[in-house]
């Protein structure tokens, strides 16, 4: 889903590991697709993110860094963070945000613009 020039990706049940190297390669498409500023990944619907997980979303936060873009996780649950802590499973440089609200807030703050001119003109 897209709101201005962000993408907003919810993942809404566990994906095996196919699953989320497919969603990793859709979303990266799409940053490009729809020159995406921000990318938000909702993982609000998530009972557990695993090391494989972290890793792939960590993944394509690089990726859409690189790309221009700036992602935020929104929506990890209590519990699914108490057991990432007592893991050692960590989501890196990637900001994170309680909820949608917050992660779009944030991305208002922190996303590139395009350059504009010295008369604030594009």
């Amino acid at each position: 889903m897209r709101q201005g020039s962000n993408l907003i990706a919810s993942v809404h049940t566990a994906l095996d590991d196919s699953e989320l190297v497919r969603f990793e390669r859709d979303l990266v498409d799409q940053i490009g697709e729809f020159r995406s500023r921000g990318v938000i990944i909702d993982v609000a619907a998530l009972d557990v993110i695993d090391s494989f997980a972290a890793l792939t979303l960590r993944r394509i936060a690089e990726m859409a860094r690189l790309r221009g873009a700036v992602t935020v996780l929104v929506g990890i649950q209590p519990e699914v963070a108490f057991t990432m802590v007592r893991l050692g499973i960590g989501t890196g440089d990637v900001p994170t945000a309680l909820d949608l609200e917050e992660g779009l807030e944030m991305l208002a703050r922190t996303a590139p613009h395009p350059a504009s001119g010295a008369d604030g003109r594009r």
